[in-house]
């Protein structure tokens, strides 16, 4: 498995965990505010990784094309 391939999977699991989280913010934001805020903010803090992650992954693209 090359680098390329590897960011890829990454990308994905973080992706798939992302979309949760916020699902899980959102069902919460009525029933208890707290763990809304909490599953809010660990899943800007994944889009986070994941915008860096979206960046390597074009340059690795770049750089093997």
């Amino acid at each position: 498995m090359n680098r390329i391939d590897s960011i890829k999977i990454h990308q994905d699991e973080l992706s798939k965990r992302y979309k949760s989280l916020i699902e899980q913010a959102y069902n919460f934001r009525q029933t208890d505010s707290a763990l809304s805020d909490i599953s809010e903010y660990k899943a800007i803090k994944l889009l986070n990784k994941l915008n860096r992650l979206k960046y390597l992954y074009r340059e690795q693209q770049k750089q093997a094309g």
